[in-house]
C-alpha cells in the first residue's frame, strides 16, 4: 500500500514540508489514516477547507485529544481559520464541555498561536454587556429553535428556571453573540463538539434541528459528520447520523 496522490497533496496543503512520526514507527497504520482520511473521505465533501477544518477542531475538543487538536490548529491556519476564529471554537466550547475540559485546550491554543508569532491577546469579541446579555442571548435563542425557547420556559419547573435562564443569558448571551464566527457556523461548531463529546443525544438531535434552522441543511449535516468520522469513529458517527435520520429524514 502506498499513499495516493490526492492524500498527499491534501496533507501538504495542511502540513506543508512536515513528514510524519508515523512515517517511521507505524508506516501501515499511517498510510490507511491518511487514505481514508485526505483521500476518500474529503472527495466525499462539498465543504470548503476553512469549514472542513473548524468543525474537525470542535470535534477535537469533544474528544479531549488535546495533543491532535495542536497540530490540526496549525493545519487550521495554514488553510485560511483565523486566529480569531481558532479561540472562538474553544470559546465556544466552554458552555459545552466545561472549563475543566476547556481550560487544556485554550492554552494548546496560546501555544500554537504564539508559535507563529501572533500577539495575544487577541481582539475581544464580546458583543454583550452584563446588562444585555440575558436579552440578546434570548433573542439568538429564538433566532435558532423559535418557539421551543417559550416552550421550555413555560414547561419548566419553577425550581429550575435559573437554568433555563443560564442558558438564555450565559450560553447564547455570552457566547452565541461573539463576534469571529457567524451563527451558522456557530451551529456547526457547537453540534460536532457535542457529536464527538458523545453520550449527549438529546442535545444533539436539538442542535441537528438548530442547524437546520439557521440554513445548514440535511446535506450539510451528512457532509460534516462524515467529515468527521475518521477523527472521532464509527460509534459517534453512526449515532448522529440516526440522530439526523430522526429530526431530517432523507425525502424520497
Amino acid at each position: 500500500m502506498a499513499i495516493s496522490d490526492a492524500a498527499r497533496r491534501y496533507h501538504e496543503e495542511l502540513f506543508p514540508h512536515h513528514q510524519s512520526t508515523l512515517k517511521a514507527s507505524d508506516p501501515e497504520l499511517g498510510e490507511l489514516f491518511d487514505n481514508f482520511a485526505f483521500d476518500e473521505v474529503v472527495a466525499q465533501s462539498s465543504l470548503d477547507g476553512k469549514t472542513r477544518l473548524t468543525v474537525i477542531l470542535a470535534s477535537m475538543i469533544g474528544s479531549a485529544a488535546v495533543s491532535e487538536f495542536k497540530v490540526l490548529a496549525g493545519a487550521a491556519l495554514n488553510v485560511g481559520v483565523t486566529p480569531v476564529e481558532i479561540k472562538e471554537i474553544v470559546y465556544q466550547s466552554v458552555a459545552y464541555v466545561g472549563m475543566g475540559r476547556a481550560f487544556d485546550f485554550l492554552h494548546a491554543a496560546n501555544d500554537v498561536l504564539t508559535d507563529r508569532g501572533i500577539q495575544l491577546p487577541l481582539d475581544g469579541q464580546s458583543r454583550t454587556t452584563p446588562a444585555t446579555r440575558y436579552e440578546k442571548g434570548l433573542a439568538a435563542q429564538k433566532a435558532i429553535f423559535g418557539a421551543a425557547i417559550d416552550q421550555m420556559y413555560d414547561r419548566s419547573p419553577k425550581d429550575l428556571l435559573h437554568i433555563q435562564r443560564f442558558l438564555s443569558a450565559n450560553c447564547f448571551g455570552d457566547f452565541y453573540t461573539r463576534g469571529g464566527l457567524d451563527l451558522k457556523l456557530r451551529e456547526l461548531v457547537t453540534l460536532s463538539i457535542l457529536i464527538a463529546l458523545g453520550g449527549a443525544g438529546p442535545q444533539v438531535k436539538g442542535h441537528m434541528q438548530g442547524n437546520l434552522n439557521v440554513g445548514n441543511g440535511r446535506d450539510v449535516l451528512i457532509d460534516v459528520i462524515t467529515q468527521l468520522l475518521p477523527w472521532v469513529g464509527y460509534p459517534r458517527t453512526l449515532n448522529a447520523l440516526a440522530a439526523l435520520n430522526e429530526v431530517a429524514p432523507e425525502r424520497g
